[in-house]
């Protein structure tokens, strides 16, 4: 049975009236505003606690996004952390930015979204490397959105930046669309076997045939995660509002009622909330 109360690990707002996201431009159903507020609508749980995570506004906004959310956590005090947008590939030189952001108290860790790079190796060149082992420094965790093609480097980047903390987002998107299991299964099993590395159980509707998806659609997936991180290293996470473009957050809630048939009850307490609040140090 579903954990009454919820860590939301992955959550978005934005304003385009506030900040400009040019992917909005692709997906129009998504370019108005999305609250505190409207999420609050929305969710169909008690979401007890919520993590933001950066929303691809434009870099040169990376800052003021963070004040921004800063000024929504006032009036929701649920709002504890926030994944910030970081320039991890300009390598030791993002270390100004780092510290920017620093003085922010709600700052968990930042994410440097690279699933639309043309170079697959993108995360292997060196000052991005240069640029994710800065993250230390600041107890920064690093979270990896990717696609499942770009798992290989990631398995190298992990390896290579042993003392820092990664989650992957939305279990590495793998082709659920299309049923693909492999290499995508075995890509996962070696990540997992990396101790600084913890995966998102996140996102994966808008990766199921958006016209007709089913919840079986989706358990041979995270049934794998599952086994492979174990309970103490999975999260859940709502991605919403690009949630929407899948289904909603009870039918989302829905899929992992029916995935997680069977996990006990102090698994489920770590999964819907203790190892978010574990993994970006939330307020216990």
């Amino acid at each position: 049975m579903m954990d009454s109360e919820i860590v939301d690990s992955h959550v978005h707002f934005w304003d385009p009236k506030n900040l400009t996201y040019a992917w909005h431009e692709s997906v129009p159903t998504l370019a108005r505003s999305f609250t505190p507020e409207d999420f609050c609508a929305a969710a169909s749980a008690t979401v007890i606690k919520m993590v933001f995570v950066e929303c691809g506004c434009a870099r040169t906004q990376a800052h003021t996004e963070v004040a921004w959310v800063a000024e929504l956590a006032r009036r929701e005090p649920r709002l504890q952390g926030i994944v910030a947008q970081a320039p991890l590939e300009r390598g030791t030189h993002c270390l100004s930015d780092l510290t920017a952001l620093a003085l922010w108290p709600l700052v968990k860790g930042v994410r440097r979204n690279f699933e639309n790079e043309s170079d697959p190796h993108f995360c292997l060149r060196a000052e991005f490397i240069a640029g994710v082992r800065q993250l230390a420094r600041f107890d920064f965790s690093c979270d990896l959105c990717v696609r499942h093609t770009q798992l290989p480097a990631v398995i190298d980047l992990v390896r290579r930046c042993s003392e820092v903390r990664f989650v992957v987002d939305h279990c590495g998107k793998p082709d659920i669309r299309n049923r693909v299991h492999d290499p995508w299964r075995q890509n996962i099993e070696t990540l997992a076997k990396l101790p600084n590395v913890s995966c998102k159980i996140s996102g994966l509707l808008t990766e199921g045939d958006r016209r007709g998806w089913a919840a079986r659609d989706f358990r041979p997936y995270i049934r794998h995660v599952m086994d492979s991180f174990g309970p103490h290293r999975i999260m859940f996470g709502g991605d919403w509002p690009v949630l929407t473009l899948g289904g909603t957050y009870a039918e989302w809630l829905d899929v992992l009622h029916y995935c997680l048939e069977g996990l006990s009850a102090p698994d489920l307490a770590r999964f819907y909330r203790s190892n978010a609040e574990t993994f970006y140090r939330l307020p216990t």
